[in-house]
C-alpha cells in the first residue's frame, strides 16, 4: 500500500466519526475522518501507510453495525470536467 488514506464502504447511514475512530484506532493513529453525507461511505486517513495497511487487512470484510465493511486504499480524486454552457449550438 502506497498511501495512508482508506476508502470505507457499506457503512450504515447513521454512523458517526466517533464510531469509526473507535473502530480504526486499535490499528494505528487516525488522522482524519471524512464521512460522505448519508451515502454510506467515507475516507479515513491513518498516520502512515503501514497503519493503513494493517487496518485494511483487519477490517476489510468484517462486520460493523450489521453490515460487511469494504475497506480499500483510497484512489486519488479525479478532476471534475469543466462544463461550458456558452459554446453549444442549437
Amino acid at each position: 500500500m502506497q498511501g495512508n488514506k482508506l476508502y470505507v464502504g457499506n457503512l450504515t447511514y447513521t454512523v458517526t466519526d466517533e464510531q469509526l475512530e473507535k473502530l480504526f484506532s486499535p490499528h494505528g493513529q487516525v488522522v482524519q475522518i471524512n464521512l460522505i453525507g448519508s451515502k454510506g461511505f467515507g475516507f479515513i486517513e491513518m498516520s502512515s501507510a503501514a497503519e493503513a495497511e494493517k487496518a485494511k487487512e483487519a477490517l476489510d470484510g468484517s462486520s460493523f453495525e450489521g453490515r460487511t465493511l469494504r475497506v480499500d486504499e483510497a484512489r486519488p480524486q479525479r478532476p471534475k470536467p469543466t462544463r461550458s454552457f456558452g459554446s453549444r449550438r442549437y
